[in-house]
C-alpha cells in the first residue's frame, strides 16, 4: 500500500525536503500559510495535491510532517481552534523536522497521545549547502514508539541519507539544538578570524583554504562562508533571526540540565548585534558584514578558494 504523507510548511527548507517525497513514490498532501508557495510547489511537483482548508485536509494521511518556525507554532497549528489533529486518523504518525526546544515537543507529544497521536522529532541538518535538495539530509530522531518509528522510517529515508535514532521523544530537538549551537560558536570564532587575520596581512580567502585542510574545517569554512559570506551572495537559505531563536532554544537547555556555560549568551550578543544592523529576514551570513564595521575593514574577496598552494607534498 502507498502511502499518503501531508506537509505543513514549504518556506524554503521545506520545500526543498517534501520535494523528494513524491519523488519516492509516496502521494503528498501540502498546506502553507503562504497560498503562491503552495501552487508553486504543486506546480513545480507532479501528483502533489494541495489540502483543502480546515482539520479535513489530511484526514486521509498516514504520516504528517511538520517544518515550521518553532514548537510552538507546532502545538498550535496541531491543537488550536482550527488545528491538524483532530482531523487526523486515529493511528496517524506526526513527524515534526522543525527546529523547537525538547521540552516543547515532550509536552505536546503527551497531548497528541491522548488523541491516538504518535508524535516523532526529526529535525535535519546537512553535511552540505542543498543536501535537503536532494535527499542527502541528516535527521536526528526522538521517538518513544519502536512501532511507529519502523512505519514512519520508510518517509524519513526518502528526505535524507542518514537517520539517527537518537532516543525517546525530545532527544532528536536536543541533538538539533546542540549541533546548532556548535555551529554557531564556530561563525563567531571564524568572522573574528577572517578580520582580524586581515588587519594582519593574511587573505581572507586564502584562511579559508587553509583552514579547510586542517584543524579549523568546520560547515561554515566548507560551506556557507566559502560560497555565500565572502562571496558576498548571502543566500545560504538559513535566515539569521532563525539562528539566534536556535542559539536561544541550546541556552535553555544548558539552563534546564543544570550545567552552567556562558558561551550560549556571549555567541547571541554577537549576533543580535548584528541583527540590529540587517533586515529582519537577512541571510545568516550577512551577519560577517557587521564584523567588517567593527573591524574598520571590508573583507577582501580575492581569488577563487582552492587557489594558491606554495608547496606540495608529492
Amino acid at each position: 500500500m502507498t502511502l499518503t504523507v501531508g506537509y505543513i510548511g514549504l518556506g524554503k527548507a521545506g520545500a526543498s525536503m517534501a520535494s523528494n517525497i513524491p519523488r519516492a513514490g509516496f502521494k503528498l498532501i501540502v498546506r502553507d500559510a503562504d497560498p503562491e508557495r503552495e501552487r508553486s510547489f504543486a506546480s513545480a511537483n507532479p501528483g502533489t495535491t494541495i489540502a483543502e482548508a480546515g482539520p479535513s485536509g489530511f484526514k486521509d494521511v498516514d504520516v504528517l510532517v511538520t517544518m515550521l518556525p518553532q514548537g510552538k507554532v507546532v502545538r498550535e497549528v496541531m491543537l488550536g481552534s482550527d488545528g491538524i489533529a483532530q482531523g487526523l486518523k486515529k493511528d496517524a504518525i506526526v513527524i515534526d523536522t522543525s527546529s523547537s526546544s525538547p521540552y516543547d515537543t515532550m509536552s505536546l507529544g503527551a497531548d497528541l497521545k491522548v488523541q491516538g497521536l504518535v508524535l516523532i522529532d526529526s529535525p535535519v541538518t546537512q553535511a552540505h549547502l542543498h543536501d535537503t535538495d536532494t535527499g542527502d539530509a541528516t535527521f536526528m530522531v526522538g521517538c518513544d514508539d519502536q512501532a511507529a518509528f519502523d512505519r514512519a522510517l520508510p518517509v524519513l529515508q526518502s528526505m535524507a541519507k542518514y537517520v539517527f535514532h537518537m532516543g525517546k521523544l525530545g532527544a532528536g530537538h536536543a541533538m538539533k539544538t546542540l549541533n546548532n549551537y556548535v555551529s554557531a560558536a564556530s561563525i563567531v570564532a571564524l568572522s573574528d578570524a577572517l578580520v582580524t587575520g586581515q588587519k594582519i596581512g593574511l587573505d581572507p580567502v586564502q584562511m579559508i583554504d587553509v583552514l579547510n585542510v586542517g584543524t579549523g574545517r568546520n560547515f561554515s569554512t566548507t560551506d556557507s562562508y566559502q560560497s555565500d559570506a565572502l562571496p558576498r551572495k548571502y543566500a545560504s537559505g538559513f535566515q539569521l533571526a532563525l539562528l539566534i531563536k536556535d542559539v536561544g532554544i541550546a541556552k535553555s537547555v544548558f539552563e534546564h540540565e543544570g550545567f552552567e556555560t556562558e558561551m550560549p549568551g556571549l555567541v547571541n550578543r554577537y549576533f543580535q548585534d548584528a541583527m540590529d544592523t540587517l533586515k529582519p529576514d537577512a541571510d545568516h551570513t550577512e551577519l560577517l558584514k557587521r564584523w567588517e564595521q567593527r573591524a574598520g575593514i571590508e573583507l577582501k574577496t580575492g581569488q577563487p578558494c582552492g587557489g594558491t598552494v606554495t608547496a606540495m607534498k608529492k
